[in-house]
C-alpha cells in the first residue's frame, strides 16, 4: 500500500530546493541562512514523527507552513515593487500582513503538534482528556515556540547587514499573531477532545482517566 505520507514528503523535497535555489539567485543570504534553520526542523519533525507518529492532518499543516514561509522571503509581493517580497505584501492597508497570518498559522499548526508529542509521552498516543489547564499549557507550548522563532529571527538580524525582520513593533505584532494561533489551536483542541469516551481496561472496567 502506497505511504500516505508520500505526497508530504514529495512536497517538501520540490519547495525546499527550489525556493533556497531562488534565494540563492536573489543574492538573499537571510533565506539561505533560513534554508538552513528549515533543515534542522524538517530532521527535528522526521525524527518526532518516527516516535510520535503524528496524524496526517499535522503533517500537512505543518508542511504548508514551511511552504508558506520560504516563498514569503523568496517570492517576490503582488504588488511589483522591486526587492518586495510576499512577506512583506498587505493586500489592503487595514488588512495584516502576510507576515503576520504566516505567524498566526505556523503556530497555530505548532500547537496541534505539540498536542500530539504531549498526547504521545503521557498516553502512548491513546485518546486524552484534553482539560481547560491542559488545553492553556499546550496554547504556552506553543507561544514558547513562537519565541524560539523570534530568536532565530533575532539570531539573523546579528549576523547580517540587513534583513527583512523590522523592528520592535514587528516582533511585538509576531508574538501576538503566535499568541493568537497557538490560543485558536488549543480551544479546538480543548473542545474536540475535553470529554472523549473513556478506554475500557484489560478486565473490561473503565480505564482511569490521564
Amino acid at each position: 500500500m502506497r505511504n500516505p505520507r508520500l505526497p508530504i514528503y514529495i512536497l517538501v523535497l520540490i519547495y525546499m530546493p527550489a525556493l533556497s535555489v531562488l534565494a540563492w539567485i536573489q543574492g538573499n543570504q537571510e533565506f539561505l541562512f533560513y534554508a538552513l534553520t528549515m533543515l534542522v526542523i524538517i530532521a527535528g519533525v522526521y525524527a518526532l514523527d518516527r516516535r510520535v507518529h503524528f496524524s496526517l492532518g499535522v503533517l500537512w499543516l505543518l508542511c504548508v507552513w514551511g511552504l508558506i514561509h520560504m516563498a514569503g522571503g523568496t517570492v517576490p509581493a503582488p504588488t511589483g515593487e522591486e526587492g518586495r517580497v510576499l512577506y512583506a505584501w498587505r493586500p489592503i492597508d487595514w488588512l495584516p500582513k502576510y507576515d503576520q497570518v504566516v505567524h498566526t498559522y505556523g503556530f497555530f499548526a505548532a500547537t496541534f503538534a505539540a498536542h500530539e508529542c504531549v498526547r504521545a509521552a503521557v498516553t502512548q498516543g491513546k485518546p486524552m482528556r484534553v482539560s481547560v489547564g491542559l488545553a492553556i499549557a499546550l496554547a504556552l507550548i506553543g507561544m514558547g515556540l513562537g519565541a524560539l522563532n523570534e530568536v532565530v529571527e533575532f539570531t539573523a538580524t546579528l549576523i547580517f547587514e540587513e534583513t527583512g525582520v523590522g523592528g520592535y513593533v514587528n516582533t511585538g505584532w509576531d508574538m501576538v499573531c503566535n499568541m493568537a494561533g497557538a490560543s485558536l489551536a488549543a480551544a479546538i483542541i480543548w473542545a474536540r477532545r475535553h470529554a472523549p469516551a473513556q478506554e475500557k481496561g484489560a478486565e473490561g472496567d473503565p480505564a482511569p482517566a490521564p
